[in-house]
């Protein structure tokens, strides 16, 4: 079967979706005082993934690079919103979501981004994964108008999401000329 970029784009869509939670989780923790490192949590949401992987036959190690990647994201933006918050006291939330109900958005953002991950399958571990997921990440970006903080969140949250890495003596060995260029673009984007 023939793949194209747009085949990422429902992923990349959840990630980012997911990623827009941690301003919520940011200005409760801002308000609450709790701290943005949640290793309890954290541990949590990637054995709570790993036990779904293995319900809906995905592959467990992908699934642990995309969501360890997607927390990683997440805490970015916290860190820099909470920075933003230090420096300029005005722009500092004075409501905030309560963070149990913001964790159920999280938690069907996840489902929804294992079925995603499922979904995409094999295109995972393709040579062509790499430009198909920065040519998504882009119109993502673009489509939600996300903010540097948030669109550089969302290149570290898609990271690890390709398997299939570009050789190094030849990345476009199998591709067209324009698509090498691609895969060597978004090797230097990491």
């Amino acid at each position: 079967m023939d793949r194209h970029p747009q085949d990422l784009t429902p992923l990349v869509r959840i990630a980012a979706q997911r990623l827009l939670t941690a301003d919520q989780v940011a200005a409760s923790k801002w308000l609450s005082g709790a701290p943005i490192e949640d290793p309890d949590r954290e541990q949590q949401v990637l054995e709570a993934m790993d036990a779904e992987a293995v319900r809906l036959g995905i592959d467990r190690a992908t699934v642990q690079r995309v969501f360890r990647d997607q927390i990683e994201a997440n805490k970015y933006v916290q860190h820099a919103l909470h920075d933003r918050w230090r420096a300029h006291p005005a722009e500092a939330p004075t409501t905030a979501p309560d963070l149990g109900v913001v964790r159920e958005e999280i938690n069907r953002l996840n489902a929804a981004l294992l079925l995603a991950i499922r979904d995409a399958g094999p295109l995972l571990t393709e040579p062509r994964c790499a430009p198909y997921r920065k040519h998504a990440r882009e119109a993502v970006a673009r489509e939600l108008r996300l903010d540097q903080v948030h669109s550089e969140a969302l290149q570290r949250a898609l990271t690890d999401l390709c398997t299939a890495r570009p050789q190094a003596t030849d990345p476009g060995r199998d591709l067209p000329d324009a698509m090498a260029q691609v895969i060597a673009a978004d090797t230097e984007d990491r």
